[in-house]
């Protein structure tokens, strides 16, 4: 089932997920339409809040490779950094450099509760950390430099107006 996505100003986009405590078939299911949302809607990864569910769950889907990580945490980052472009599906149209690190390694667990490590470069990686972002409040708007989120909350505030 493709799952609304909250946009930008909605109040769970800025709350932290709580850890997931049970492992079984409503969260199997949840991950399965967040997938289908984040295929809809052309996306490559997606985390639960954004779909208005505060568990801390992800999926992400780059070069051929899907993951649905619940309980996800960082463990190690590279000390090498690289800015980019970003969007985001809850903030459309709009992308901001945002600046994160260029390898990762992620643990956390799949649906059925087994562990899982990550280890991660490249756009993996920026994705990674993208949604764990997410889980935690934080949205490409709070990475990004001051001017680079003054003309995005600009651009966002010409289109609300245009469509009136």
């Amino acid at each position: 089932m493709i799952l609304e996505v909250r946009k930008f100003g909605d109040p769970v986009l800025k709350s932290r997920t709580t850890p997931v405590k049970e492992f079984d078939g409503p969260l199997a299911r949840l991950a399965e339409d967040m997938f289908e949302t984040m295929r809809a809607h052309e996306g490559v990864g997606l985390a639960a809040n954004q779909v208005g569910r505060l568990k801390r769950i992800l999926v992400v889907s780059v070069e051929e490779q899907e993951y649905a990580i619940v309980n996800p945490e960082i463990e190690e980052k590279s000390e090498t950094t690289e800015k980019d472009a970003e969007g985001c599906l809850s903030i459309p149209n709009v992308q901001v450099d945002v600046e994160r690190s260029t390898g990762v390694t992620v643990s956390g667990k799949d649906v059925s509760g087994a562990p899982l490590r990550i280890e991660a470069s490249g756009l993996l990686a920026r994705v990674l950390q993208h949604e764990i972002d997410h889980l935690d409040g934080i949205t490409i708007l709070d990475r990004t430099d001051k001017e680079s989120r003054k003309r995005a909350m600009r651009e966002m505030r010409e289109r609300m107006l245009a469509q009136q």
